[in-house]
């Protein structure tokens, strides 16, 4: 993996040029590389997993009469499949680097390359002679790609921070405010919080030619009528699932997998295990745990259980080589502000300090390491998709809370409204065959509710705290032929047994020990010592004496309320409660400060 950047319609000063790589080295390490033509700037920085020698970029290639230019984020894993196709259209290969195929279907297929790749990407090529910018992002979202368009100019990259350093101002008006306190830490789709700043959705591409830019569509969730009977449903998203993880084992540098010995990512270790026997290796394995959790964990419908007995069923029976982080309270702590610069944005509070902790614990073992995330969107595992009563009310299912976040606006004017137009939004444009029956109707919008906003944030997650340490994480779940696929599947299906996930379940069974396929679903870990509690509320509060640009978007009353009230529902999703929340508002002043970003209300 990698980072990308690049600036059309002027050069960025040598002092910009330089700040801007230095944001992007955290996820390029192994090398940087520049490309400069008349007004046209491409930058990289490089995370060497397939063909350290031969990936350099931007890479050039002179193709039936014109110069391409790529810069290039991400991994193919139907890199041989497209080798093959293009040499047998004549093009020749001087590597065996994804990255040299990328650039090679671009030239042979132009825009419609994007529809052949199976992959997390986010791409950037200039065509000289044309004087044409191309743009591209994976179908799912694995891969970020933000753009400011603005004065006849165009700065991309993959992180927000490079667009800032390479001039462009940091300011957030009332949407960005909204979506901070309303939405948070979730957005809306494209949108880069700061004013000015796009995010190019999930599934579209876009061409920057003389001073214009034209964004499309290339893929979305499309219904379809299932034929398929159960049991021939099951041997298909078996294959789907295996073949994903198999694929995305490719790599020329040691591979490993987190493990939280839930379903998810206990069959990422037992496929993956099964195939480094095969190579006379075992298999690396992660997970993480919290000082006092054996002492403190308290049991609730959204963590069941704890996970370090499934742990250790799964290390022993897979024979895994495997290692067990535990984070203190202090390490989140001081982890906020790192994880705040890494994604840019408030982020999940301690999901996302000790997703970095852990993952500086992992990056010296291995560069690339497979997860499970994104499985619960696909099949229906969250408690909102099986609780009647919020499958039932309109408004974001993981965040009841709307009414509770507008009253802590100090402008607040049409918020509820906003948040309800957004949530409408995704419903109105979610493809559904119209003889649908209205359980599945349902469903499937909250599929794309899904997909639109929770999964994001957790990609977003996922994404930046991994690249922060320079590794490597890929999510088989996130192969857009499972997605596809699943979109279709009915409900009962899913709901096998009355089970969360159960058509997964049914479809891996013989894989897993027994008492992981009955486990009953539990999110990622979270701390439960109240000593990280208390010192985040006390953080907080201290912030209430002081003077912050916080207290221009929000009233203390409110938010001292909020916290004391403890409300039955978390701020947001799962694991984001009293200490969590505390910790998200920490974070957003810390934000405010570090980023100097203009309050335009």
């Amino acid at each position: 993996m990698c980072a990308i950047a690049g600036m059309i319609g002027a050069h960025p000063e040598e002092g910009a040029l330089r700040k801007m790589l230095d944001t992007m080295q955290p996820r390029g390490p192994d090398g940087s590389g520049v490309f400069q033509d008349e007004n046209v700037t491409l930058l990289h920085t490089r995370l060497a997993i397939i063909d350290p020698a031969g990936g350099q970029q931007p890479m050039v290639l002179d193709w039936a009469g014109e110069r391409y230019v790529l810069t290039y984020n991400g991994e193919l894993y139907n890199t041989q499949e497209l080798r093959h196709r293009l040499i047998s259209r004549g093009h020749t290969f001087r590597t065996h680097s994804d990255t040299e195929v990328v650039i090679h279907a671009y030239a042979e297929y132009g825009k419609s390359c994007t529809e052949l790749f199976n992959g997390i990407f986010a791409f950037g090529v200039w065509e000289v002679n044309a004087k044409r910018l191309f743009l591209a992002r994976d179908r799912i979202g694995v891969k970020p790609l933000f753009y400011a368009n603005k004065d006849s100019r165009l700065i991309f990259a993959s992180e927000i921070k490079t667009i800032l350093v390479a001039g462009h101002p940091a300011a957030i008006d009332r949407g960005g405010i909204y979506q901070l306190i309303l939405l948070g830490p979730g957005r809306l789709p494209g949108s880069g919080v700061f004013r000015d700043i796009q995010e190019l959705k999930p599934g579209y591409r876009a061409v920057y030619e003389d001073g214009k830019l034209q964004v499309e569509q290339y893929w979305k969730l499309r219904d379809r009528e299932h034929r398929e009977d159960f049991s021939e449903t099951v041997e298909c998203v078996r294959y789907l699932v295996t073949d994903a993880i198999k694929r995305q084992m490719v790599s020329d540098v040691n591979v490993g997998a987190f493990l939280s010995g839930g379903l998810d990512s206990s069959i990422i270790t037992a496929v993956c295990a099964e195939e480094k026997r095969k190579q006379g290796e075992n298999l690396p394995t992660f997970s993480v745990d919290y000082e006092n959790n054996d002492q403190f964990f308290v049991a609730s419908k959204f963590q069941p259980n704890a996970d370090a007995s499934y742990i250790r069923l799964l290390a022993d029976t897979f024979r895994t080589d495997h290692r067990r982080t535990v984070l203190a309270a202090q390490t989140l702590c001081d982890a906020l502000e790192e994880a705040t610069l890494a994604r840019d944005l408030p982020g999940m509070a301690d999901v996302d300090f000790s997703l970095l902790a852990f993952c500086k614990e992992i990056r010296p073992h291995v560069k690339v390491a497979l997860s499970g995330e994104c499985a619960d969107e696909i099949f229906g595992g969250y408690p909102w998709y099986r609780d009647p009563e919020i499958r039932s009310a309109e408004g974001f299912p993981w965040a009841q809370n709307t009414r509770q976040r507008a009253q802590l606006l100090t402008a607040g004017v049409g918020a509820e409204e906003y948040v309800m137009e957004a949530y409408r939004k995704v419903c109105r444009e979610s493809d559904i065959l119209p003889d649908q029956d209205p359980t599945n109707k349902r469903m499937k919008e909250m599929v794309n509710l899904n997909f639109a906003y929770f999964m994001q944030t957790l990609l977003d997650r996922k994404d930046r705290m991994s690249m922060r340490c320079g590794l490597e994480v890929r999510v088989p779940f996130c192969d857009y032929r499972i997605a596809e696929y699943l979109y279709g599947v009915p409900w009962a299906f899913k709901d096998y047994e009355g089970r969360e996930k159960g058509l997964l379940r049914e479809a891996v069974k013989d894989l897993l020990p027994e008492q992981i396929v009955h486990r009953k679903k539990s999110p990622y870990p979270k701390t439960f010592d109240p000593g990280y509690e208390e010192m985040m509320i006390a953080r907080l509060y201290s912030l209430m004496d002081e003077s912050s640009p916080m207290w221009e978007l929000i009233r203390k009353d409110r938010l001292r309320q909020l916290l004391e009230e403890n409300a039955p529902w978390p701020w947001y999703g799962q694991l984001m409660r009293r200490p969590q929340t505390a910790a998200y508002f920490v974070q957003l002043d810390f934000w405010l400060k570090h980023y100097g970003a203009d309050i335009l209300i």
